[in-house]
């Protein structure tokens, strides 16, 4: 029957010749319910076309089977590589994902968890801008649901976390870059309160002191995890003086990435022909570019599942828990010797 209107449960207990208490038992999944009572029940709702009202059901269960994922920028493909990871798992699970776009502004943030409180969501995921500010500790502490930082840290035991190693893959790009010669390198990466850039700096400096082979210079650029940052900083860079201009570059980040690219097509330059280049984050679209482009390489796609997971485990009772995933380098023709880009 589908005549437009709303099916009520009455209508169903009527059909089924069933007290409303028992539709209401059968449709929640009471385990007191016999197979017979499920059957008529199960059969009268189909007929009706009768759909249970998820905001009368959040009532009676106290579960809103709603899951919120706060994040950064959404439109930035290595956040929808996450979303999509994430749906899967909780979809699987009967729950919807509430994503909430940050806009990169830590005030935004703010507002969009205490919504998220006010919708009821289950379970929180985070991926903000900056992930340890005394405004976003207080805002976890008041939100009464398990929580998980997505490739975030915050100085709170109660929190889970999926987090990338970060260090490893960029240590092993910066002793490679070391390895081939360079003696001046950089790294223009994103904002320098948040885990992924703290990280990635951390893996830039081990990777050029624990070289066997010596390095003059070293320059860390962080500020805004945006395009025209990088393009700005890049250019900056590479127009200084000849003799403190860096043979080798690493791009922490998507934004970094795209800046980065700008710059040396406004300048002329050739990534493995004027300068060795390696990015952090190895993107689809990288890999049509010729020359091929070395990279440190992650998977989102798995961050989104083991995060699902996790709060999936502490919305279940499980203690909060934190996994790492690994990253990994990967040298192609960006990534040359001294002597073929001086």
């Amino acid at each position: 029957m589908d005549d437009g209107r709303t099916v009520t449960i009455h209508e169903v207990a009527k059909r089924a010749g069933v007290a409303v208490s028992s539709v209401s038992r059968v449709l929640s999944n009471h385990p007191d319910v016999s197979a017979r009572m499920r059957a008529k029940v199960e059969a009268a709702a189909k007929e009706l076309g009768y759909s249970p009202d998820p905001i009368a059901q959040s009532l009676r269960s106290g579960s809103s089977r709603l899951i919120g994922y706060v994040v950064r920028d959404f439109m930035t493909p290595f956040f929808s590589e996450v979303i999509e990871g994430l749906e899967r798992v909780l979809s699987a699970a009967g729950y919807t994902l509430l994503v909430m776009n940050g806009g990169g502004q830590p005030a935004q943030e703010i507002e969009r968890i205490a919504l998220l409180k006010q919708r009821r969501v289950d379970g929180l995921l985070l991926s903000t801008v900056v992930d340890s500010t005394p405004r976003l500790r207080k805002a976890v502490l008041a939100f009464d649901k398990p929580v998980v930082m997505v490739d975030r840290d915050i100085s709170r035991a109660d929190v889970g976390r999926t987090l990338f190693d970060h260090v490893s893959g960029v240590e092993e790009a910066a002793s490679d870059l070391v390895a081939l010669g360079h003696v001046r390198l950089a790294m223009i990466t994103g904002a320098p309160d948040v885990r992924p850039t703290r990280e990635r700096l951390k893996g830039f400096r081990k990777g050029l002191e624990s070289s066997d082979r010596a390095y003059r210079d070293r320059v860390e650029i962080t500020g805004a995890f945006s395009a025209s940052f990088s393009r700005a900083k890049t250019t900056e860079l590479l127009q200084g003086p000849a003799r403190r201009r860096p043979t080798a570059l690493l791009a922490g980040g998507v934004q970094a990435t795209i800046g980065v690219l700008e710059a040396l097509s406004d300048l002329g330059l050739r990534a493995g022909e004027d300068i060795s280049l390696v990015v952090v984050d190895d993107l689809p679209w990288l890999r049509i570019l010729r020359p091929k482009i070395s990279a440190v390489s992650r998977d989102p796609a798995a961050m989104g599942r083991v995060a699902g997971e996790l709060v999936l485990a502490q919305i279940g009772g499980a203690t909060p828990s934190t996994v790492t995933l690994p990253t990994r380098y990967e040298s192609r023709d960006t990534s040359q010797p001294l002597s073929v880009v001086k």
